[in-house]
């Protein structure tokens, strides 16, 4: 207690006190946004600062605005009371900006995190014919593998929904890739199915009709199952085929064979018969 009361008794002698807050924001790209200071009230004689990252980037020297950056360039309002806006943002202003002045003695900071988003794209849904299946093992009903996709993203979440509920979901952050998520489903399942992308700023959603992109998938099973059995039929028709074509031709050459062999008994029996003369 006593050392908490030397602490606080130092500090009012100083004079100085720190407040400082802390908050994120999220922004569509292109949009505008207002970084609130915090700060109720700020005389013109107050100078009061905004950096981005470690560059300050507006500030006031007696009440009147003075900008630094050149990224920000023509893009920034600085008005009296500590209010920052940035105009038509871009990815690259994601960050911290950081607020500070000296009001009677104390010092007053706030820390925002900017994040800039982009507008996510609408998803695409596909059937995978690939992975179609009869599944007449487990089910009366055939089924297929439903793929939904997004190009170039970033920081988004991608979710297969079923209903009003969530069935399989993936994130992605900083890097800027490509996302799919496979659904398998019945040809003749009759509930609602959607592929829904968002961030903090934009959705989008799509949704499917099972049996529009499944009787795809259906039909490729059976005509797979159908080019099987006629190129099974084909095949035994072409060995069979060529099993009675041996047949003729073994059968013709047992023949000439037996000509040929009478030919020459009956010549050898004439020879005998003039050596006898």
């Amino acid at each position: 207690m006593i050392r908490t009361f030397v602490l606080l008794v130092l500090l009012c002698l100083v004079g100085v006190f720190q407040v400082e807050s802390h908050e994120v924001q999220s922004v569509m790209l292109g949009d505008s946004v207002t970084l609130d200071s915090g700060v109720s009230e700020v005389q013109q004689t107050n100078n009061i600062e905004w950096r981005f990252d470690t560059s300050r980037i507006a500030y006031t020297i007696s009440g009147n605005p003075k900008y630094d950056d050149e990224r920000f360039k023509d893009r920034l309002k600085l008005e009296r009371n500590g209010l920052l806006t940035i105009n038509d943002t871009r990815t690259t202003d994601t960050g911290v900006y950081k607020f500070r002045t000296i009001i009677n003695n104390k010092e007053s900071t706030k820390t925002i995190s900017v994040t800039v988003y982009a507008p996510v794209p609408v998803p695409v849904i596909t059937s995978v014919i690939s992975q179609c299946s009869s599944s007449s093992e487990s089910s009366s009903s055939p089924t297929c593998v439903l793929q939904c996709s997004v190009m170039d993203v970033f920081r988004v979440n991608l979710s297969w929904y079923k209903g009003i509920s969530v069935l399989s979901s993936i994130s992605v952050s900083d890097l800027s890739i490509s996302l799919s998520l496979p659904l398998k489903v019945e040809y003749q399942d009759n509930n609602s199915y959607r592929c829904v992308i968002n961030n903090p700023v934009s959705n989008q959603t799509t949704h499917v009709c099972i049996t529009d992109l499944c009787r795809l998938c259906t039909d490729d099973v059976s005509f797979s199952e159908s080019t099987e059995a006629v190129i099974r039929l084909v095949v035994t028709a072409l060995m069979g085929l060529a099993a009675v074509t041996a047949f003729i031709v073994l059968v013709y050459d047992i023949r000439l064979r037996r000509v040929e062999l009478e030919r020459h008994q009956t010549h050898s029996a004439g020879s005998d018969t003039l050596k006898q003369e």
